[in-house]
């Protein structure tokens, strides 16, 4: 069995579209706390050419 945890990260700009937070130090960091990256996922572009967030999944396995 896993559990799951979702980070949801906003992205800022309309011609610079840039995460909010620094997704490589948010992962970094629940590594540290035993978790696993499973999936980076961005929603469909929206009319700006850019996804509003991105959502980092992360699991862990459960004892």
């Amino acid at each position: 069995m896993y559990r799951y945890e979702i980070i949801r990260i906003e992205i800022k700009g309309l011609i610079t579209s840039r995460p909010k937070e620094d997704y490589r130090e948010i992962i970094k960091e629940k590594a540290k706390e035993g978790w696993r990256l499973k999936q980076l996922f961005a929603p469909a572009i929206e009319g700006a050419g850019a996804a509003p967030y991105i959502d980092l999944i992360f699991e862990k396995k459960t004892e």
